[in-house]
């Protein structure tokens, strides 16, 4: 697939939006900064590496700590399931709530969710899923996708969500962002006590404990969680991590990145369903662990880092590609610098093969990633991946023979300085025709020099 070249035009032309954008990224930014501070937090880069090396350690021995985890989630009465693909996570869930009579599930914030289409497989088959996060929320209700992966809504503003509000349910038509909480928070309290399932996401997953850790702001996890007789938790394979005290680690990581906090107000520790001494929580609990591509990542030592993310979006917010073109113009549901490195090699390099080409390779993204990951590096190699597929695909050679012909001319060096003579004079013509045209559209093409430098060397030299 070509790059959405009209969609992107539209969202850089479109001041509303870059308005948007670049207020709530803006905002994200000088947040971070304010509490990754040498003075805020002087062992800040120390925690960095520490959580790279954990992480790294982590998917190099992943079969055997999955093991422990789902040793651990038995062992506190839980299941825990593998699934292939995003299909077999959505079956089973299916299944499940046929099994017990369940009409209706509620679901907190979970980007693995949102990867495999599972609110869209369930409602094929009638059952409701509710997105209880007020962005997903707002989201689900416009029919839209997350546009950032800690802000899902970034890009709308309390008159977009009024008018959302209003059509989907009913409402007056209300712009006050207290009031619109409010709207949301009285509908999506009467879901909590109909459903019958709830479905998580997990930010982290601890194999020495079988618990699965989930950190928010809103309170809805939690909710989730514990307030339907089922729970469901969704997470991809690489979320886990070795023993408890490695999480404090990452929570000192995680909030500082996202959203500038110390950390989230809500971080919640689950162990399977409720024990006979406990007023609430769920009386049955399952861990659906998703591959969904994620083992064809740990073939390769280098690309494997890639799963080294936590989704805490700093990449995002410091990227001048994401700020720019928005996260619906990325093709899959993670956007920005992490995004252009785990969609092609999830979909493959042949899919989206404008996505690793879509960074200034500024290094911003490596600066703030608080796990580390090489993503310039990971960029480069991916567009190796895709000129390499390109030179295979070069059916007509007409590739193959534009170099052949130019590695002819620079091994001739009169003729080479023919053609750049000819070249400055008719150089002025070249940004008006043919691709070159668009080329030039998005850059200041500079004037040619008055004099060749070979031209200038030869007058220089004094005569032999």
């Amino acid at each position: 697939m070509n790059a959405p070249e009209a969609d992107i035009q539209r969202a850089i032309d479109d001041p509303r939006l870059q308005l948007a954008i670049y207020t709530a990224t803006g905002r994200l930014i000088d947040q971070r900064a304010s509490v990754v501070s040498a003075e805020a937090l002087p062992d800040y880069q120390a925690l960095r590496n520490e959580a790279h090396a954990i992480k790294k350690h982590t998917i190099e021995n992943l079969d055997y700590y999955l093991e422990q985890l789902e040793s651990n989630v038995n062992a506190h009465g839980g299941h825990v399931v593998y699934c292939r693909t995003g299909q077999e996570a959505a079956d089973f869930v299916l299944d499940l709530a046929k099994k017990r009579g369940v009409h209706m599930l509620v679901k907190s914030k979970s980007m693995t969710s949102e990867e495999i289409h599972f609110n869209e497989r369930l409602e094929a088959h009638q059952l409701e899923a509710v997105e209880t996060d007020l962005g997903e929320y707002i989201l689900q209700l416009a029919h839209q996708r997350p546009y950032h992966i800690v802000a899902p809504a970034l890009h709308l503003t309390r008159y977009d969500v009024a008018e959302v509000f209003t059509k989907e349910l009913g409402v007056e038509n209300e712009v006050v962002i207290e009031k619109q909480t409010k709207i949301a928070r009285n509908v999506l309290r009467r879901k909590f006590l109909d459903a019958g399932i709830g479905v998580s996401g997990a930010n982290f997953l601890i194999a020495d404990s079988g618990a699965i850790v989930v950190v928010e702001n809103e309170g809805n996890a939690r909710l989730s969680t514990s307030v339907p007789k089922i729970h469901i938790a969704i997470a991809g394979i690489e979320k886990v991590i070795p023993r408890a005290q490695d999480l404090a680690v990452f929570l000192n990581l995680l909030g500082r990145s996202a959203t500038g906090q110390p950390l989230t107000v809500y971080t919640s520790f689950l162990s399977g369903p409720r024990r006979e001494n406990e007023i609430d929580g769920p009386d049955e609990f399952y861990l659906l662990l998703l591959d969904n591509g994620r083992t064809k990542l740990l073939a390769d030592p280098e690309k494997r880092q890639s799963l080294y993310c936590i989704r805490c979006g700093a990449c995002l917010n410091h990227c001048p590609v994401y700020r720019k073109i928005g996260g619906h113009n990325y093709p899959w549901v993670y956007s920005g610098p992490i995004g252009a490195i785990i969609t092609p090699q999830f979909h493959g390099v042949t899919s989206d093969t404008w996505l690793p080409f879509a960074s200034s390779l500024c290094g911003a993204c490596a600066e703030v990633c608080p796990v580390k990951i090489e993503i310039p590096k990971l960029l480069l190699k991916l567009r190796e991946e895709v000129t390499e597929v390109k030179r295979r695909q070069d059916s007509d050679g007409s590739e193959r023979f534009a170099f052949q012909l130019f590695a002819w001319i620079a091994t001739h060096p009169k003729i080479y300085l023919l053609l750049a003579s000819l070249g400055s004079i008719f150089f002025p013509l070249a940004p008006k025709i043919g691709p070159l045209k668009k080329w030039a559209s998005q850059r200041t093409v500079p004037e040619p020099a008055k004099q060749s430098f070979h031209q200038w060397w030869a007058a220089r030299r004094p005569p032999s």
